[in-house]
């Protein structure tokens, strides 16, 4: 197998619009996609962050620095404002450097983000994801 970059998604939901419910949402959602991928800090490449109009008490970007994600490349953005879309959100794509399949990677969708991939949420509650 050969290496190369692979995007990983995830998102989960804040508790409120403040900086400690937006930190502890993304470090939630960090340590699942890092867990279970089996990814070190080192393989991750850059890291692009979404939140919903109604989150921006905190970036999340900031997160990932506190975990230690000094040398990644970080970006953090607001979604478009799209009628009946889901509140209080943050998304993630990871860009990893990797040597597995596209079909081996697990995206994870968290809190109340479980409602957009709910083909995705076998995973992150601890059961086999089929691809």
């Amino acid at each position: 197998m050969s290496m190369c970059c692979r995007g990983i998604r995830g998102a989960t939901t804040a508790d409120s619009n403040t900086p400690e419910a937006i930190l502890d949402a993304t470090t939630e959602l960090l340590m699942e996609l890092m867990s279970a991928n089996g990814i070190k800090v080192t393989d991750v490449a850059s890291a692009l962050f979404t939140t919903t109009r109604d989150l921006n008490a905190e970036f999340p970007a900031v997160a990932a620095n506190k975990l230690g994600w000094t040398d990644v490349a970080l970006m953090c953005g607001h979604e478009m404002d799209v009628p009946g879309s889901l509140g209080m959100c943050v998304r993630v794509l990871l860009h990893v450097n990797t040597e597995r399949e596209p079909d081996q990677l697990r995206h994870s969708y968290l809190r109340g983000a479980k409602a957009l991939r709910p083909d995705r949420v076998q995973h992150t509650e601890g059961e086999t994801q089929s691809p």
